[in-house]
């Protein structure tokens, strides 16, 4: 079947919000490590030539999504005109990073770190105009897809010690308005998830060395970063695929019915909810649980991202009550913060993580 141009527009468009992202694997230079990726007057280490090969890979995806975009039967030639400027500057950009992978003396963490920082900035005014000349964000952001679907498309193994990586949104940062702002969005995902990643890290890598050394002098120190970042990690990767534009509404099938048996109805369970993500004490989460203890769904509380929560429970949907997730928008309204994300929860995603998770089912007691 012959696909018609609009519908590989669209499929590119789809394929960009996961290339638009490539650009922070692996970690920036100004977040590695000495020890891991080291630089000589000679030589890249292994690490570095990597990095350096994904952002030259990741440049030529932009220039082949230009490309894309000329394609297109209803492009204007003052379109096609700007977009062979974005190609230039992806061009001389490209050629940057080649002539800095060829040059020994020449390289330092400090030209990596500008052309990284070059190489985000193009990609950030790149993705305003073409939000602005082709709609991606009503094309490519509605999306659907479940964590399972994605993952088929990651591989497999386990994350190394001290690896773990910002997922990107999938979706752009002004998807969500007018609930969600973009400012608070970029915010909150680039600055505050980052932070939690970076902690996590730092506290696999301090307990790595722990072991190794035998001394664990510091280890419920480090136990307790573990604890703070790794759960704030994790529950704001869930966050950020629990909402998806257009969302709202409620549930269907299964997940539906577990609601009704679980709490009497939707509505109480939404206002069961609601309340609990209000009179979260602090800063925290409010939380939707599988209890495979008990075989029904929880409404949990959570302080920071890990106390006075329960542990043996799998988070289904989960809403960020942190200042940060909303103030810039609603300042200490959290009330009015609650009721409006309502309006972007992606359900097809809380329904998938229900069918998997209700398959775990321990003895009850």
């Amino acid at each position: 079947m012959q696909i018609k141009p609009f519908q590989t527009i669209k499929f590119s468009l789809e394929k960009y919000s996961k290339w638009a992202f490539d650009i922070r694997y692996p970690n920036s230079p100004k977040r590695l490590h000495k020890e891991e990726f080291s630089l000589s007057e000679h030589e890249l280490s292994p690490e570095w030539k990597k990095w350096m090969d994904q952002m030259i890979h990741w440049i030529h995806e932009h220039k082949d999504f230009i490309a894309t975009l000329q394609s297109g039967d209803h492009v204007t030639p003052e379109q096609s005109a700007t977009l062979n400027k974005w190609n230039k500057r992806f061009s001389q950009l490209l050629y940057e990073f080649e002539q800095l992978e060829q040059a020994p003396i020449a390289r330092s963490q400090l030209s990596l770190k500008q052309l990284y920082k070059h190489a985000h900035y193009l990609r950030e005014q790149f993705l305003q105009y073409a939000n602005q000349q082709f709609a991606i964000h009503e094309i490519q952001t509605v999306s659907t897809r479940s964590e399972e679907e994605t993952l088929k498309e990651r591989p497999s193994g386990p994350v190394p010690i001290g690896r773990h990586t910002l997922p990107p949104l999938p979706y752009p940062y002004n998807a969500l308005e007018p609930h969600i702002d973009e400012k608070t969005m970029r915010l909150h995902h680039d600055v505050h998830h980052q932070s939690y990643v970076d902690g996590l890290n730092k506290a696999e890598k301090e307990m790595q060395k722990a072991r190794k050394a035998g001394d664990f002098a510091l280890i419920k120190h480090w136990e307790r970063e573990a604890a703070f970042h790794g759960a704030g990690h994790y529950l704001h990767t869930i966050f950020w695929n629990n909402m998806r534009p257009g969302g709202g509404g409620s549930p269907k099938g299964e997940l539906l019915r577990q609601i009704e048996q679980s709490f009497g109805s939707f509505r109480a369970f939404q206002q069961h909810f609601s309340a609990a993500a209000e009179k979260v004490e602090g800063v925290g989460w409010a939380l939707l649980v599988w209890s495979p203890r008990s075989h029904r769904l929880e409404i949990l509380q959570a302080e920071k991202h890990q106390n006075l929560s329960q542990q043996d429970v799998i988070p289904l949907l989960v809403l960020d009550v942190w200042e940060h997730a909303y103030y810039l928008k609603y300042q200490n309204k959290r009330k009015d913060y609650i009721q409006a994300w309502w309006n972007v929860v992606n359900w097809n995603d809380v329904e998938a993580r229900y069918e998997h998770a209700s398959k775990l089912k321990w003895i009850p007691f």
